[in-house]
């Protein structure tokens, strides 16, 4: 009796049932400060922090904000994460469609001449009333549903919507990453320019100093070697220029193409563009923690964790049956004419049962993959969690320590400008050679110079920063990952 009752009880206990592990967020330790807070605090910044959503702003430059806006509007990398989001969103709606009833409209006419020859033919033909030429209709509306008794097509529903908000999340990753790029190749050519400015300041000086020298020479006073050795100092200052220009020039290129535009396109617009930009406070209110919040790789990758964890509930549910329910209403009729007639209505009910009895073998590597990518997720998760924290950390520590070489290049500028302009007035007196003339000179060019590239990586650094605390997207609460989960 009980073996006779065990197949209809089963499906009883099993109805409603959803196997798999229920999603739980995993907890990660994540401090409300950071490690080097304290340097961040004693920053002095030349502007306030602009909101993380549109942190470009705050660098007083309308030229860079032109540029993100572009970015955005136009970037090609952009379009194509987009259409992944797409993708992601309608294999979710498939995903939950399975779940659903599927429904069906069929309908078909055929003409046919039946062979006499054929089994069929040679059985019927000599029937009464037999008419070889013959006319099908058939008309049917069908229905079939799964019973999903052990939650297999509910675990798929809740993975491919996780996977979906995966992909919202890194699109928001690429919105962030290409911003910062642009931002980056910005600023580099702002400091490339500023590079090249000093260069041709220098050389408008060495020139001078060659032209002095040659007068002196002329009068007696000067010497071969001088007019050699300030001429040496002049081509070597008119040599720093082809690197610097070709750095203006790539990274011109660079931006054309981050604003899905072909190279020379802006160029032009962007290198006219000669405001003075600010750098602005770095609010690294939240500490850690935030980056739960507000780093997209951190929340994509806690929604790939909940997308393997269901896909575990997805493998266990082949171990069960799968039951499903199907139904026909339909006209079928070979009198032409007699389709929608009492005499044609048809109708058919279904109960369908496949269960992997002998295949529990492969099921077994189902379930083992399923919790082996979960296990991978977790450490994804965890892991990109550190990376983060490593990202802010070492941007505050290159913005601090950058800003704080800054400071000192310029008071360094500042007394090489007095050492060689002293050492001009006394070559010219005849106090000194020109050598220490010269080796001022060099002193001055390259502390300049080391000046100028330390204001664009200051100003990168800042860019860094606000990238690494996820700063450039506004987060959708209703969209992606609640992080209350």
């Amino acid at each position: 009796m009980r073996t006779k009752l065990l197949p209809l009880i089963l499906p009883l206990v099993l109805a409603g049932c959803t196997v798999g592990p229920d999603y739980v967020k995993p907890s990660l330790p994540a401090a409300s400060a950071w490690h080097e807070q304290a340097a961040l605090d004693q920053r002095v910044a030349e502007a306030p922090a602009p909101a993380l959503e549109t942190w470009w702003n705050g660098f007083d430059d309308p030229e860079l904000s032109t540029i993100v806006a572009r970015v955005l509007d136009q970037n090609l990398d952009l379009a194509a994460s987009a259409a992944r989001v797409q993708q992601a969103s309608a294999a979710a709606q498939y995903a939950h469609a399975d779940r659903l009833p599927q429904g069906s409209l069929d309908a078909n006419a055929a003409r046919l001449r039946q062979s006499e020859r054929s089994p069929l033919g040679k059985l019927a033909s000599p029937q009464p009333g037999y008419e070889r030429n013959q006319t099908y209709e058939d008309l049917g509306v069908g229905a079939s549903w799964e019973l999903d008794l052990a939650g297999g097509l509910r675990r798929g529903d809740e993975a491919a919507n996780a996977a979906w908000q995966a992909a919202e999340a890194t699109h928001a990753g690429v919105r962030i990453t290409l911003v910062a790029e642009a931002a980056d190749a910005y600023f580099r050519v702002r400091g490339a320019q500023a590079r090249i400015a000093i260069a041709n300041e220098q050389i408008r000086n060495e020139q001078g100093l060659v032209d002095l020298v040659h007068l002196r020479q002329q009068n007696g006073l000067g010497t071969e070697r001088e007019s050699a050795q300030a001429e040496a100092l002049l081509l070597q200052a008119q040599g720093t220029v082809p690197p610097l220009q070709a750095e203006l020039d790539t990274q011109l290129n660079r931006l054309d193409v981050l604003m899905g535009a072909a190279p020379g396109t802006y160029a032009k617009e962007i290198a006219s563009s000669q405001k003075p930009f600010h750098i602005p406070t770095v609010d690294g209110a939240g500490g850690p923690a935030s980056l739960l919040r507000r780093r997209p790789d951190v929340i994509a990758a806690e929604r790939e964790l909940a997308s393997s964890n269901a896909r575990i509930g997805v493998a266990l549910a082949q171990y069960y049956p799968q039951v499903s329910l199907s139904g026909l209403l339909g006209f079928a009729t070979l009198d032409s004419g007699k389709l929608l007639t009492g005499s044609a209505f048809q109708s058919q009910g279904a109960l369908g049962l496949h269960w992997r009895l002998f295949d529990f073998g492969r099921v077994d590597a189902d379930v083992k993959e399923a919790r082996g990518a979960n296990a991978e997720a977790l450490a994804k998760y965890r892991g990109s969690m550190l990376k983060a924290t490593e990202d802010v950390e070492n941007a505050i520590v290159s913005l601090t320590q950058l800003e704080a070489q800054h400071g000192v290049l310029e008071n360094e500028v500042a007394a090489h400008v007095r050492a060689r302009d002293a050492a001009q007035d006394a070559y010219k007196g005849g106090a000194v050679s020109l050598l220490e003339v010269l080796d001022e000179d060099r002193q001055l060019l390259a502390s300049r110079d080391l000046l100028a590239r330390v204001r664009t990586d200051d100003a990168r650094a800042a860019v860094g920063a606000f990238r690494a605390l996820g700063g450039g997207w506004d987060v959708p609460a209703d969209k992606v990952a609640d992080v209350s989960r």
